[in-house]
């Protein structure tokens, strides 16, 4: 059997996008209490991302949308990673969002930083796991934010999306800020 370079490199990402899933489930989480989720986005999945992302470029004018919509045009899966961001229920023994315990954050409608602390974590985890598999990646907040938009983990806001390319050239390597 021979299996063309094509053919093993999309399930190369494939698998890495399946191992950086695990790698985020299994990152250490405050509290013990996992709020997270994953998906893994190609085809029409990942088109309808990008094109979402354009959308966003068009209403707020940020071009940096644009780049990397592209950016995710190129890859050839995007794997997704959010949080919840709902307060975790250490009141005022954390109080790192800034309000005074976890009622004052909900009141204000501040962020439980357990949840982006926790997000960061697991996202590092994946692409490190990534690094090590020699697939190129590049988290972009633009990808998360238009998945979000989308509903693509459900109620989860506080997403990050990581595209996966393997070629000769990585395609997130000398990006031009255009705005």
């Amino acid at each position: 059997m021979k299996i063309e370079s094509q053919k093993a490199e999309e399930a190369a990402v494939l698998a890495a996008a399946e191992a950086m899933c695990a790698a985020a489930r299994t990152a250490p989480k405050a509290c013990g209490i996992d709020t997270l989720d994953s998906a893994i986005l190609t085809g029409e999945d990942k088109a309808a991302l990008s094109a979402e992302m354009r959308r966003i470029a068009e209403l707020d004018g940020d071009t940096f949308f644009i780049r990397d919509a592209d950016n995710v045009d190129q890859s050839l899966a995007v794997v997704l990673i959010g949080a919840d961001d709902r307060p975790r229920g250490v009141d005022r023994v954390c109080s790192l969002c800034g309000w005074d315990g976890c009622g004052d954050c909900v009141k204000h409608g501040g962020k439980c930083i357990m949840n982006s602390v926790d997000l960061g974590i697991a996202v590092g985890s994946a692409v490190s796991l990534a690094a090590d598999l020699r697939m190129d990646n590049r988290v972009m907040f633009t990808a998360g934010k238009a998945a979000a938009s989308l509903g693509l983990l459900g109620e989860k806001k506080l997403i990050f999306g990581i595209p996966l390319s393997v070629s000769g050239k990585s395609p997130f390597f000398d990006r031009k800020f255009n705005r």
